[in-house]
């Protein structure tokens, strides 16, 4: 591939993505979602820019949901417990990487995937269980499983559904605002 070529294939790719390194390379145009930044982290270039990798952020945190991504930067994962926005992370963070000055935590929302026990016809409601907003709610259908439906607008991305999801059929990403 020529380097106009590449500069296009790059172009392509959104900015709420990143290509992997071996992506790239291989001249594919597949990108993985950036990673779930702390909340009240400034927007991903900002934070990039700022955050030393000091490790604070993951150590204030006290559902340990901040951990150090391949990247070496800290970001959200889920999988033992959902982020309670207890502002520990910000408090703690001395190179401005996290800021209240961003307003809001984050526009992170939850998706629930295809691979959704309910959307096959098994009846699961963890999610909607852990949902303290009360965001997932199912749908009764006549002789079928309930089905989740997510109100987008009530969702804090707290990620509480993620890990009480079976099956990881639930994801949390950062939306871009229109």
């Amino acid at each position: 591939m020529d380097k106009e070529g590449a500069s296009r294939q790059m172009a392509s790719v959104s900015t709420t993505q990143t290509l992997s390194r071996a992506a790239f390379l291989r001249g594919l145009r597949r990108a993985r979602p950036t990673a779930l930044r702390p909340p009240w982290a400034l927007l991903e270039d900002d934070f990039r820019l700022a955050c030393t990798r000091c490790d604070t952020c993951l150590e204030a945190c006290p559902e340990s949901v901040i951990q150090r991504g391949d990247d070496g930067l800290p970001q959200l994962a889920f999988d033992n417990g959902e982020c309670t926005f207890c502002g520990d992370c910000v408090a703690a963070c001395e190179d401005g990487a996290l800021s209240y000055e961003r307003g809001r935590p984050w526009r992170a929302r939850a998706a629930i995937g295809t691979g959704c026990l309910a959307l096959d016809g098994v009846v699961c409601r963890l999610c909607e269980e852990a949902c303290e907003p009360r965001a997932i709610r199912f749908r009764t259908l006549l002789s079928k499983a309930p089905i989740p439906a997510l109100d987008e607008s009530a969702c804090t991305g707290c990620g509480a559904c993620v890990a009480a999801c079976p099956v990881t059929a639930i994801e949390v990403t950062e939306r871009t605002e229109a």
